[in-house]
């Protein structure tokens, strides 16, 4: 892939995991905008665009630029989805997998998505910046130190 021969820095796998990173954000921002929907009155439905034909067009194109929108992540969340999908795929292990794949800190996020981006594999709003990856939080930190241990229901007491 012409990708990795023109930035050696990361390998495939960081770039399929981001790829997986993002759809688990979105995964888990389109739940949670779907518990916000279901507690909205009926009433406050906007139910014009079914009244006139001739617009309908113009309602897709505006109905498809408001989901993309929806499922955009910024560079801030994005990172945080990425922390929380690391740790559930990779436990304790998360940094050294995310290191060996190249990546060592939240800015290697921005160069991934960014890069991604001069292929069209991801887009990007107007408002997103790769510095928007800078600094937002340390590896040790999250990945180590502040590891958190969660039992489930299926690891319990027998």
């Amino acid at each position: 892939m012409q990708l990795l021969k023109d930035d050696p820095r990361f390998r495939m796998e960081a770039y399929q995991f981001v790829r997986e990173a993002l759809s688990f954000g979105q995964r888990f921002q389109q739940d949670a905008d779907d518990e916000l929907a279901d507690e909205e009155d009926l009433e406050d439905l906007d139910l014009e665009c079914f009244e006139d034909e001739d617009d309908d067009d113009d309602e897709i194109e505006s109905w498809e630029e408001e989901e993309e929108a929806e499922s955009h992540l910024t560079g801030q969340v994005l990172c945080q989805a990425i922390r929380q999908y690391a740790t559930q795929q990779y436990g304790l292990l998360a940094k050294v997998v995310l290191n060996s794949w190249g990546i060592h800190t939240t800015s290697d996020f921005g160069e991934i998505v960014y890069n991604l981006i001069s292929i069209n594999m991801m887009k990007k709003s107007k408002s997103d910046r790769r510095e928007d990856f800078d600094d937002q939080y340390d590896f040790e930190d999250a990945f180590v130190k502040n590891f958190d241990f969660e039992l489930s229901e299926e690891t319990g007491s027998a």
